[in-house]
């Protein structure tokens, strides 16, 4: 019988027994939870906020779920068949919410962890927290989210635009916009997102900066969702899946290159590779072949009187910027002094695998598959749990019974 006792939560932290320490109260902190309490050992959810999925709370309000709900569900609790296929910004807050308090997750509020270290004696790791904590665990799990901290170009002269300049985090739906002139930067998903959500919402004119041309998918074809393709690919060679794609495009997307959106010169899964996720489309093709929003090139600078200049020498100036350019993972204090990054500030591995030198060290929801994040989390958090099974990773306190 499903465990239904409610969620452990505190203002403290709980005493030095050598629990697993989950950092981040996000969907792939919760599930690696799970998954360790499902296998008897005692894991403790840090969360810098007062609930969990915090970041969730804070995206724009039309987002849904660009992978399906059975694929989006977390380990142990499926999402309910009321949510639909494409599950909301506020089912899935309340999805998390049901989660913790299904699985009695012992979460703990508004602590910050702040770094990181390897304890001494080499039997498990010190984490240093708000209000001078210092807490013992016996492993790790650090899952503080892909798109942690906002990214925006150092773009020269952007002090002293005068119009409204907000990165896409702050972003939350159009109706501050109507019936003006908005410059949206940046076409990943987030980007080309709220550019149709801006002119749905009666912006008079919306204008998407794009400095790389981006792959776009429907986000499903005749019933069939652009991520069970993800799923089916993601094993196969990289050049064998930019061909396959390339053929796919050409059969369901329509030509816009003479609205400023060409085909990409290089191929899909390659960009993935690097990093770049397909753009699943929502009704930018729509929007872009009707005019309604118009690609312009990329921001180069911006000039006094609230010019901005593009870097194909066109002169703008919009009534407001909406800077959709990303985040950064922000992992350096917490653990780059332990050698675990890449030069992108990247873990070097994620999943089950612990850096080397730094035993009991994981790492979950830091990679953007095309398969889909929240089914990579899931199934990294029951292989993170079987490796702690598996090494002890320093005794690793048991719950009873």
């Amino acid at each position: 019988m499903a465990d239904s006792t409610p969620p452990t939560h505190s203002s403290a932290p709980p005493p030095p027994d050598r629990p697993v320490y989950v950092i981040g109260g996000g969907p792939g902190g919760l599930a690696a939870a799970y998954a360790l309490r499902a296998r008897g050992i005692r894991a403790v959810v840090l969360e810098k906020s007062d609930r969990v999925g915090a970041s969730w709370r804070g995206h724009y309000d039309r987002l849904h779920l660009h992978t399906t709900r059975r694929f989006s569900a977390l380990p142990g609790l499926p999402m309910p068949r009321r949510f639909g296929r494409w599950v909301s910004r506020d089912d899935v807050v309340r999805y998390l919410e049901k989660y913790a308090e299904h699985h009695r997750l012992e979460i703990v509020t508004g602590v910050e962890v702040s770094r990181v270290e390897r304890l001494p004696d080499g039997t498990g790791w010190l984490l240093r927290a708000t209000g001078g904590r210092e807490l013992t665990g016996a492993a790790v799990v650090v899952a503080t989210g892909f798109n942690h901290t906002p990214r925006v170009p150092d773009w020269p002269g952007r002090d002293t635009y005068p119009g409204d300049f907000l990165h896409a985090a702050a972003y939350r739906n159009g109706e501050p916009y109507a019936g003006r002139d908005v410059l949206v930067v940046g076409v990943g998903n987030t980007g080309a997102e709220i550019a149709v959500d801006l002119v749905e919402s009666g912006a008079s004119r919306v204008r998407l900066a794009v400095r790389t041309v981006p792959h776009i998918l429907r986000r499903s074809t005749a019933g069939w969702a652009a991520q069970y393709s993800g799923i089916l690919v993601r094993r196969l060679p990289v050049r064998l899946v930019d061909r396959m794609s390339r053929v796919q495009a050409r059969l369901t997307m329509p030509d816009l290159s003479a609205h400023g959106l060409p085909r990409p010169d290089t191929g899909l899964y390659s960009r993935v590779k690097q990093g770049a996720i397909p753009v699943q489309d929502v009704g930018l093709i729509d929007a872009v072949r009707k005019g309604r929003v118009e690609v312009v090139a990329a921001v180069d600078h911006f000039e006094d009187g609230g010019k901005i200049v593009l870097t194909d020498g066109t002169r703008i100036s919009p009534d407001a910027v909406i800077a959709a350019t990303g985040y950064v993972r922000a992992l350096e204090d917490l653990v780059g002094h332990l050698g675990v990054l890449d030069a992108r500030g990247r873990p070097v591995v994620h999943g089950a695998r612990s850096p080397q030198g730094a035993p009991g060290l994981y790492f979950t929801g830091f990679t953007n598959p095309i398969s889909g994040n929240l089914r990579e989390m899931a199934l990294d958090a029951v292989r993170i749990a079987k490796a702690v099974a598996r090494d002890g990773s320093g005794k690793a306190s048991r719950l009873p019974g």
